[in-house]
């Protein structure tokens, strides 16, 4: 589990096709201190288990299922990924329960400054927008961030300068792809008023005796 607190952005140094995906070897400076193989380490918001340890380069490797249903897929050699160890049992939990599993990708429209501050516009799918709520918690490229506003399948998040200046948020640009992870919470309370496809809402209300 993750808190969407980016510790910092680490470079790909290179990329390696298998039978499973992709194995992607990253530079960190932070990251690896402490990391042993097997340990899982969020790459721009996807859990990824650490292969291979080389001083402060650590390899991850991402199935094809992951390739297909994330960003990663599009990543080249050179390119700022955003990196987050898993969290400590003792830590402090600052974002929100990321579990850094994606639920599909959304396009960056724009991201208007402010000052050093900017407001990020998103166009997600309906999927993906049935989950997210005003005020609500929201993982974009492994980042915890709060839903300013939504309309349709366009999404509003405020930026604060020291998010822009510690990820890559900062280098994207209209028209890229990022990885979106919604509020786990929502898919749980869906799961407990909805339960079977077959039961409506008003078939459970009943139920439960409301």
């Amino acid at each position: 589990m993750f808190t969407g607190l980016v510790e910092e952005i680490g470079q790909v140094s290179g990329i390696l096709s298998n039978r499973e995906g992709k194995v992607f070897s990253i530079k960190t400076t932070k990251v690896s201190e402490g990391t042993k193989l097997g340990d899982s380490i969020s790459v721009d918001g996807t859990c990824l288990s650490v292969i291979d340890i080389n001083k402060n380069i650590l390899s991850v490797q991402a199935v094809n299922e992951t390739l297909q249903k994330t960003t990663l897929n599009l990543i080249k050699t050179n390119d700022k990924v955003n990196l987050e160890r898993a969290m400590l049992a003792n830590g402090r939990f600052g974002g929100h329960i990321v579990q850094g599993h994606i639920d599909g990708t959304g396009r960056m429209i724009s991201l208007d400054y402010s000052g050093d501050s900017g407001v990020l516009v998103i166009s997600v799918s309906s999927d993906i927008a049935k989950y997210i709520v005003k005020k609500g918690s929201i993982t974009i490229n492994g980042i915890s961030l709060t839903v300013a506003d939504i309309s349709n399948n366009l999404i509003k998040v405020a930026v604060i300068p020291i998010t822009l200046k510690e990820t890559n948020l900062g280098i994207k640009k209209s028209g890229d792809y990022l990885n979106i992870e919604t509020d786990i919470l929502a898919k749980y309370v869906e799961k407990l008023v909805i339960g079977s496809p077959k039961e409506s809402l008003i078939e459970n209300i009943k139920k439960w005796g409301y």
